[in-house]
């Protein structure tokens, strides 16, 4: 943190704008750290808190802007390339979409607290055509709220922090090391769990082609549409003959799916 706090210091609002902004548009830098350095710079009198808060709150916004400009031209092509660096894209999406289906625009205001919907929010703002004017708000609501909240807990605790700082400093060999250890470790298990379920449906698998040979053949498969409502939302095109249900529906609607013959689930 020492570190960090020098190198805040040196090149000061132009970093903290250029830091969040990339790390908004996509790349797995995390900002926070910044935000609590830049904070407790300022508790110390050697930055302007409401430079920070406007400065950091610049950078997210326009990444932002670009996201829900590129989702409402691209649509969920852009969120499945949002959620690509996740061990769980197809999570990824579903839990995006899930939410913002029930909080709508309201994503905006906590999105960026949570991982993996801080970038993908935006891109599906934009991609189910939420009013530019409407998300502006949200959004500079949401992004001033994150900003706030790190920033002055790192201005409320900068004399915490450079404590925590020295004694860390003792340790911060072994610190790195099981720190990275433990990193490795939870890619390492939730790659290996994803392989097994991608094995075991493997086998249970069709293609488009023989999807269509099929029903050009007169064959007639229970075929069902599991994408999400705002997926059908961008693109209502589906297979002939599909029932649209959603993951989350299934078990009350299961009396709607006939069980003498073959089932074909599809999804984005």
């Amino acid at each position: 943190m020492s570190d960090t706090l020098q190198f805040v210091v040196q090149y000061g609002y132009a970093l903290l704008f250029g830091w969040v902004l990339i790390e908004q548009g996509g790349l797995p830098i995390p900002a926070t750290p910044l935000l609590l350095a830049a904070g407790a710079l300022a508790g110390r009198g050697r930055m302007s808190l409401p430079l920070v808060v406007l400065a950091a709150t610049a950078g997210c916004f326009g990444a932002d802007v670009f996201w829900y400009t590129f989702g409402k031209r691209r649509g969920a092509v852009v969120l499945n390339l949002l959620c690509r660096i996740a061990m769980e894209p197809d999570s990824c999406v579903r839990r995006t979409e899930t939410t913002f289906s029930k909080y709508g625009p309201r994503t905006l205001l906590i999105c960026k607290f949570i991982p993996g919907l801080n970038t993908a929010a935006p891109a599906l703002a934009g991609m189910v055509r939420v009013p530019y004017r409407r998300f502006v708000i949200f959004d500079l609501l949401g992004a001033t709220l994150w900003t706030v909240a790190y920033s002055v807990l790192g201005f409320v605790f900068s004399k915490q922090l450079d404590r925590v700082v020295a004694d860390a400093h003792l340790f911060s060999g072994w610190v790195l090391v099981l720190f990275a250890s433990g990193v490795v470790a939870y890619v390492l298990y939730r790659w290996r769990e994803r392989e097994r379920f991608l094995e075991q449906v493997k086998g249970d698998r069709i293609t488009p082609d023989e999807l269509k040979h099929q029903l050009e053949s007169g064959e007639r498969p229970v075929i069902i549409d599991l994408r999400h409502p705002l997926d059908v939302l961008s693109d209502p095109r589906t297979l002939p003959g599909a029932l649209q249900i959603s993951p989350e529906d299934l078990q009350a609607r299961h009396r709607e799916i006939t069980r003498d013959g073959e089932i074909v689930l599809f999804c984005t």
